[in-house]
């Protein structure tokens, strides 16, 4: 017997006892058509656009965006939210042959893969000793090396990364096979992630559907999956070292952890967040064992050539590279109005320094109604807001423990950070500040505005209307 009759005076669908309601059913299908259309956007942002198209990117990313944000605002309960999830993950295997188009960064994977597969140290020399004659490498040929973004800088990739490098090129001889290799062990690491938030929700009695804000997350999607950058492993091992901690299992946190380290070096600043949250015989045990761990982790490349490599690359990093900052660039105006040039060797060596005290302090305050993924939260908020380097994918961690939080900042953040690709031109890169004051701004006023209405205990607009 049908679950439905039809009313044919007034043209309804009237459901049967037990069954959902019209308006329920209608919701549940222009979820579908939606969850179809950020199919169709994937493909095309994954398969068909180049970050030098701009306009089209952001149009394409914008459109995705929006989707994402109607879908949320259209299932506020638990309802479908299992059915979401699979649907989130189907979306990052629909990028599983695409080559990561909006990043450059493959080739240094394949490079460090492919000297591992010699049995060469990825850290000994800097990429053009192995252009040089008498010093070549099999497969390191010069049209690889022209590809490499930062051929005159040492790798910074750590142990488990490369791990994966040498673990693709060994599988295949192209560059879009070890991108497809990487990107099989990334959507795994993403699986898990996503699996471990929600259960992790229901840990600390938070709505399931809070993880959908990281699984459906266009920026983490493409910038995990499709540009195969290596915080998915690092949020995996990290999510999942604070399950194993809620669990009792030290041992086993300590091991995550430290392959978090492993994978993107990150992990060690949120570290001292534990020192007012376990007592002093698991924080000694915890500390103990992660620092155990990463030793091992770093063995197999452990040698003179990784300590000067890494801390070269370090340093450069804290004082060269610059891109989309936000505090930074502010002090970096007034160097050039006082000294007349770019004071990043200097200011860099501070900012790093003010980040730590704001590390320790925030490690250490008593937040009385925040948990520790809240503490974690602002603490790589205050990393990234000091920093003088902020790529679209490092924002994506705040996103997965943003999950936890009542705030939703870091959600705008991930669609304003994004604009940034206008910077990308068939002529090189020039970025412009215009678009990083909007980014920086809007995300700032948001944040304030949501941090007040928690210290009076209210909801933002934004929580409340998704």
């Amino acid at each position: 017997m049908s679950c439905w009759r039809w009313d044919l005076q007034v043209f309804f669908i009237i459901p049967s006892e037990g069954m959902p309601r019209p308006e329920s059913s209608l919701k549940i299908r222009l979820t579908y058509g939606l969850i179809g259309l950020s199919f169709l956007l994937i493909y095309i942002l994954g398969y068909q656009v180049d970050r030098t198209a701009g306009e089209l990117l952001i149009f394409l990313f914008s459109t995705l965006f929006f989707t994402y944000l109607w879908i949320l605002y259209l299932n506020p309960d638990d309802s479908l939210v299992y059915q979401l999830i699979w649907g989130s993950i189907g979306l990052r295997l629909i990028l599983l042959f695409a080559f990561p188009n909006l990043s450059d960064d493959i080739y240094r994977f394949v490079w460090d893969g492919r000297l591992l597969g010699q049995g060469i140290h990825p850290f000994a020399e800097l990429p053009a000793f192995y252009q040089q004659p008498g010093h070549e490498v099999n497969g390191l040929t010069q049209q690889l090396f022209k590809q490499l973004n930062s051929p005159n800088y040492f790798t910074i990739y750590p142990p488990f990364a490369q791990f994966i490098f040498w673990v693709s090129t060994a599988i295949t001889k192209t560059v879009l096979g070890a991108a497809v290799v990487i990107r099989c062990f990334i959507i795994l690491a993403e699986t898990g992630s996503i699996f471990l938030l929600q259960k992790l929700l229901l840990r600390y009695n938070l709505p399931k559907r809070n993880v959908l804000w990281y699984a459906f997350n266009p920026l983490v999607i493409l910038e995990l999956t499709g540009n195969l950058h290596f915080e998915a492993f690092m949020i995996f091992f990290m999510v999942l070292a604070i399950y194993c901690l809620l669990s009792n299992s030290v041992m086993k946190a300590a091991l995550f952890l430290a392959a978090g380290v492993a994978s993107k070096l990150v992990p060690l600043i949120i570290l001292p967040i534990f020192l007012r949250r376990l007592n002093f015989r698991l924080l000694v045990k915890l500390y103990l064992f992660t620092a155990l761990f990463i030793l091992l982790f770093f063995v197999p490349l452990f040698n003179v050539d990784l300590l000067n490599g890494m801390s070269s690359s370090i340093s450069l990093y804290f004082q060269k590279f610059e891109f989309n900052a936000s505090f930074y660039y502010l002090i970096r105006e007034v160097g050039y109005l006082h000294y007349g040039y770019n004071i990043i060797a200097s200011a860099g060596k501070y900012m790093a320094l003010i980040t730590f005290l704001g590390i320790m302090t925030l490690s250490l305050w008593k937040f009385t109604r925040a948990n520790q993924f809240q503490v974690i939260m602002w603490v790589l908020t205050l990393y990234l807001f000091m920093a003088t380097t902020v790529h679209p994918w490092y924002i994506t961690t705040i996103i997965a423990v943003s999950v936890f939080t009542p705030f939703r900042f870091v959600i705008l953040w991930s669609f304003m950070i994004f604009l940034t690709y206008l910077g990308y031109t068939s002529d090189g890169f020039s970025e412009n500040l215009w678009v990083v004051s909007l980014e920086y701004s809007s995300v700032i006023l948001l944040m304030l505005y949501e941090v007040y209405n928690y210290a009076r205990g209210q909801e933002s607009w934004f929580s409340k209307s998704f």
